[in-house]
């Protein structure tokens, strides 16, 4: 008997043993695995011909770099259309809060995606963005590599059009590091992708104050499923002094809502950044196509052109 229950007692410890292989297994599968697919551009849906114009690939060819970044951000990572290294242009910005524990490195083909319009395009890895610190610290290192006649960004930045954009507690970041000193009042245009609800914000120490949004903003939030309710959005919006355009994206979730509506966020980048008059079509004009697009709800645009 006594043989038998430790033979038993072998069999079941084994079997934890494996389990508990299997489950680390599992979570290096995990933090290898992209947060965006490398494929989102072709397989999303889109609702027009601006969204989906916009959510194809840009023209340009892209390239890649990184830095070292203090402590927990770990490094600062770029991604530049190639032609920066051969020409005298210069380039608009976005700089990018990602979401909690989920750092940039997980979302390159979301910057891919966007530096191939033309823009630089940096973050970090900083696992807890709210604040904004990080993504100043960010953009002062764009800026010092902007003015370092080593680096290949010397001169190469176009610093008044610099934009931001976040997810989740990055989407609240954007609200900080707008308001905050000495980087908040080089921003000239913003987007937030399902921000935390502003009073589970606060509630939790996810400060952020929406009234204090000096630049045009475009929120982006879920039906369903989301850190962030429709009624929510709403009172960001009537909450941002400067200016929004905001749309909840039907039949998607929280984590989806980082690249799903990337045909509209990049459209709106090569609006206010670039000038683009046939994106500027998806928000202001006779017809914005946002608000006529199946695949959104409650879209609703506040902007003085």
């Amino acid at each position: 008997m006594l043989r038998l229950t430790l033979k038993i007692l072998k069999m079941v410890g084994i079997a934890i043993l494996l389990l508990l292989a299997l489950g680390i297994a599992f979570l290096v599968w995990l933090s290898l695995r992209p947060f965006v697919p490398d494929n989102y551009t072709k397989t999303v849906d889109t609702g027009g011909e601006i969204e989906a114009r916009y959510l194809a690939m840009g023209d340009h060819e892209v390239r890649f770099t990184e830095a070292e970044a203090p402590g927990d951000w770990k490094k600062f990572e770029a991604f530049y259309p190639a032609g920066l290294e051969r020409g005298e242009e210069t380039y608009p910005v976005v700089v990018f809060a990602n979401g909690t524990g989920v750092a940039a490195s997980k979302y390159r083909a979301l910057f891919r995606h966007l530096a191939s319009w033309g823009f630089i395009v940096v973050g970090n890895e900083d696992p807890s963005t709210c604040a904004g610190t990080s993504a100043d610290a960010t953009l002062a290192w764009l800026l010092e590599e902007n003015g370092n006649p080593e680096s290949i960004f010397y001169r190469k930045v176009d610093t008044g059009h610099i934009g931001i954009s976040g997810h989740s507690q990055g989407g609240v970041a954007v609200f900080n590091a707008v308001r905050g000193q000495p980087y908040g009042n080089l921003y000239t245009c913003a987007v937030s992708l399902s921000p935390t609800e502003w009073a589970l914000a606060t509630a939790i120490g996810l400060d952020y104050d929406p009234g204090e949004m000096s630049i045009p903003t475009l929120v982006l939030a879920a039906v369903e499923h989301d850190v962030i309710t429709p009624d929510g959005v709403k009172a960001l919006s009537d909450a941002i002094p400067a200016g929004t355009a905001t749309a909840l994206r039907r039949d998607m979730d929280h984590g989806k809502m980082l690249y799903s509506a990337d045909g509209y966020v990049t459209a709106w980048f090569m609006w206010q950044l670039k000038g683009d008059e046939e994106a500027a079509g998806a928000f202001v004009g006779e017809d914005p196509e946002i608000l006529s697009n199946a695949l959104y709800q409650d879209a609703a645009v506040r902007l003085d052109r």
